[in-house]
């Protein structure tokens, strides 16, 4: 608050310091000395003096600082509230400045009694009883507001819980419609009774199935959960996997798996049988794999050593399928995000089929690339744009194949290759093999019995194109389809692979066919 004018001497006549220049000096030197003492050396905060210009006039100031500030905090206040009282806040006569923690003011007559204790407007003798009422409104208000603070917090807890219940019944029946819209049976209380096409399973009969999940069925664990086998009341065995309790990934990765697996039927994707939703758990009944997943095989020395050439190309290019049947073939294009060998099951016969949709993402017909500021998955099988920028594309799956063909055929993981002596990455070992001409010796010594070397040397090829670091340069998988099945095709050079840095993604079409060494083009389009 700021007032500023002309002060009257008892007379009611004006009085006017005769010499400007003089006055004005004489003001600085009188307000920084009652500033000075009313900081640093007064009790009470406040401080009055006087000065004379000459015989005749006499200049008279005040300064004052609240209670709750002391020393230099006291002085900064009065300075700021002195610079205003010079720029704007002054006459001849006098002035004034009231600030929230500090006042000044001057005049040419004594306007203040220094046997009265200080106020903020000291001529007021009703200011103390204006205070006493300011601080009853305070207290009142406070009151007040602390009042309906709380009941607020208790309304909105209320219609939180009421909230989150509707939304949890909610998703359960629009995880039962998306499953089997026509089959579906749903009790007034919103609990599933039976879906023909897609089953739901009771807790108990789940837990029936495990064994109450007991450790001698455990299969296996992941991020988001553990694996179980089961067997079900009609003799079928059956894998489930109950999915982490009270984690929003469960929910989210089960919506995935329900959206994706029940609707996408292909030799090489693992099937969804079922699923059962009770409380806080959340579990996928999926078809039984015997030979559990392909990291128990490409890692295993002993296991490894029992497949032949033969099944371990069988098993490439079963991949490269059930991928290419997610990227162009089905009905949705879908990027899975986290392609590894623990995710890739194999059933009695050996056949690879993809698992594990909870991170998958699906494209619009005419939407190539995503962005997400959570990155997931696993690193040594993430493209270096996903990995550093949240970049994803088809192009980061088709990195993920490339670093899993080079892992079956070395035996080598790439995550933990720099303890070896050969170079920090399977990927480096594998580009500098190749740039001598020594591909070969990536081989498993054990595979070079059975294999097929022009095989090999391809599949060696397909994985260096695919984890090329700019995802411009990697194959569609259309493209490594064709190539695994042919041996008329020559592949053009690849350059050197990613070992860590990730790139922008700028296009997602790519040819892996040298159009300098055949007549046969192959277009990749993106959109169906």
């Amino acid at each position: 608050m700021v007032y500023t004018g002309k002060y009257p001497d008892s007379n009611n006549k004006e009085k006017n310091i005769s010499n400007p220049g003089r006055f004005d000096d004489v003001l600085t030197f009188l307000m920084n000395n009652v500033s000075n003492d009313a900081a640093y050396d007064s009790e009470l905060m406040f401080k009055t003096g006087e000065v004379k210009v000459n015989k005749k006039e006499t200049l008279y100031g005040l300064v004052q600082c609240t209670r709750d500030i002391v020393g230099d905090s006291c002085r900064s206040c009065l300075d700021s509230a002195l610079k205003d009282l010079n720029g704007c806040c002054r006459s001849r006569t006098g002035g004034s400045v009231l600030s929230r923690n500090c006042n000044v003011r001057f005049q040419i007559y004594k306007f203040y009694d220094v046997m009265n204790s200080p106020l903020i407007y000291p001529e007021s003798k009703t200011g103390s009883k204006w205070s006493f009422g300011m601080i009853i409104a305070v207290v009142c208000a406070a009151v007040l507001v602390v009042a309906l603070v709380a009941v607020s917090g208790f309304v909105y807890t209320r219609l939180k819980k009421l909230k989150q219940k509707d939304a949890e019944r909610s998703q359960t029946i629009l995880l039962y419609e998306l499953a089997s819209p026509k089959e579906v049976i749903i009790t007034q209380e919103g609990e599933l009774v039976t879906a023909q096409e897609f089953p739901f399973l009771d807790l108990a009969t789940i837990r029936v199935a495990t064994d109450d999940f007991s450790d001698s069925n455990k299969l296996g664990q992941g991020g988001f959960g553990t694996v179980y086998k089961g067997v079900l009341p009609n003799g079928k065995e059956v894998a489930i996997k109950r999915l982490s309790r009270k984690s929003w990934q469960g929910l989210e990765e089960l919506k995935n798996e329900v959206i994706l697996i029940a609707k996408l039927q292909h030799r090489n994707l693992v099937r969804l049988l079922g699923c059962g939703i009770e409380g806080d758990e959340k579990l996928l009944i999926y078809e039984l794999m015997p030979n559990k997943s392909l990291d128990f095989f490409i890692f295993d020395p002993e296991k490894r050593s029992q497949i032949d050439w033969k099944t371990w190309f069988d098993i490439i290019t079963g991949i490269s399928r059930g991928l290419l049947y997610l990227h162009e073939d089905s009905r949705l294009k879908i990027i899975h995000r986290d392609l590894k060998p623990s995710n890739v099951l194999l059933d009695q016969y050996m056949v690879a089929k993809i698992s594990d949709f909870g991170m998958a993402r699906i494209f619009c017909e005419n939407q190539n690339a995503g962005n997400t500021k959570r990155v997931v998955g696993t690193y040594g099988y993430m493209a270096p744009e996903y990995a550093m920028e949240g970049l994803f594309s088809v192009k980061s799956d088709v990195f993920s194949f490339g670093v899993i063909v080079l892992e079956i055929l070395s035996g080598k993981k790439n995550s933990g290759f720099y303890q070896t002596k050969h170079a920090q990455t399977l990927l480096a070992y594998a580009w500098g093999l190749w740039k001598e001409g020594k591909e070969l010796e990536l081989m498993d010594p054990c595979l070079l019995e059975s294999c097929s070397i022009p095989e090999i040397r391809r599949c060696i090829h397909v994985g260096l194109l695919c984890v090329q670091e700019d995802p411009t340069d990697r194959p569609t998988m259309s493209d490594v389809v064709v190539v695994l099945e042919s041996d008329k095709i020559t592949l053009r050079a690849p350059k050197r692979p990613a070992f860590s840095v990730g790139r922008m993604i700028t296009n997602y079409q790519s040819s892996i066919i040298d159009p300098s060494m055949n007549q046969m083009t192959m277009s990749n389009i993106s959109a169906r």
